[in-house]
């Protein structure tokens, strides 16, 4: 039976293998490392999947926002790395972290959430859209199509602005400041 822990609950060198076994050691170089540089994932919403005591996967949710010309800041949240050991992948382990993390995160009134993921995957199962994100520069190169991001009712963000680490506390409501 898989549970769902606190991610701080597992040793970081168990979540940095997987990690590694999962999108492989050359993963730090993508555009979704940069924009989380020199911050710490919303313990809130990073959970890891235990099974018999073994780690079969983990989400992290990290703060980040958007800055727009005129200097505003837009609070919001990265989902991932979603993490599911290769020989587990497909066993919907990964579906159920981002269950976890979306309910977390709306139980706390939590910024918009965005990721970079297959939009299709995303939209289909979790209400995640490139709708809002065409003008959003970011610090590397993105397939625009899977810059994705999901508001709750009441939400918004803007469509023009730059992409990058916050040390605002994420689970802050999406104000503009």
């Amino acid at each position: 039976m898989i549970q769902l822990v606190p991610i701080a609950s597992v040793p970081a060198a168990a979540i940095d293998h997987l990690l590694d076994l999962a999108f492989g050691t050359d993963r730090h170089g993508r555009t979704a490392y940069k924009l989380r540089e020199g911050t710490d994932p919303v313990p809130e919403l990073s959970f890891a999947a235990v099974e018999d005591g073994t780690l079969v996967g983990s989400i992290q949710c990290w703060p980040v926002e958007l800055t727009e010309a005129d200097g505003t800041r837009t609070p919001l949240i990265l989902v991932g790395p979603v993490a599911v050991r290769p020989d587990r992948q497909r066993d919907g382990i990964g579906r159920l972290l981002m269950h976890k993390a979306l309910a977390a995160a709306d139980a706390a009134d939590a910024a918009p959430m965005m990721l970079i993921g297959d939009a299709i995957y995303y939209d289909r199962f979790f209400g995640f859209s490139a709708r809002h994100t065409s003008g959003w520069t970011l610090p590397g190169p993105v397939d625009r199509d899977r810059l994705l991001a999901r508001l709750r009712p009441g939400q918004a963000i803007p469509e023009q602005a730059s992409l990058g680490p916050s040390r605002v506390p994420a689970l802050a409501p999406a104000i503009r400041r």
